[in-house]
């Protein structure tokens, strides 16, 4: 199980770009290696097979970000609850929480805060179905 920290710079570049629906980095990820992070893409963009694909593929801590990221608080003690502590400042920074923010940039980690920004920006966009399960 490798962490979004984990990867170099240009990855996260890469995985930022496709979450903001950029199909060419998206194939990027797909073809160099990468499709846990394609499918984290795709599942905040709400592909549910990507969010499937996630948890069949040991990558739960991505599928429960993905949750938190916008507005399910379960999936964020979830991931609270697992000491995925990363995950739940990204997804509070996500949902626009400025102290999450602030210990992202304290700590220079820029491109963090540009992908809470992308996956706020696409959040803000949405109609969301309230019947849907949650995580």
């Amino acid at each position: 199980m490798k962490h979004l920290y984990e990867y170099d710079i240009k990855i996260l570049l890469a995985l930022e770009r496709s979450v903001a629906g950029k199909e060419d980095f998206l194939v990027w990820l797909l073809t160099n290696g990468y499709p846990e992070l394609a499918a984290l893409a795709n599942a905040i963009r709400g592909n549910g097979d990507a969010i499937r694909w996630l948890i069949r593929n040991g990558y739960n801590h991505y599928a429960a970000f993905d949750a938190a990221a916008v507005d399910d608080d379960r999936a964020l003690r979830w991931l609270d609850d697992h000491h995925f502590d990363f995950y739940v400042l990204l997804a509070q920074a996500a949902r626009n929480d400025q102290k999450a923010i602030a210990w992202f940039r304290s700590r220079k980690l820029e491109i963090f805060v540009r992908i809470a920004e992308q996956i706020r920006h696409f959040a803000d966009g949405q109609t969301f179905d309230h019947h849907k399960m949650p995580f």
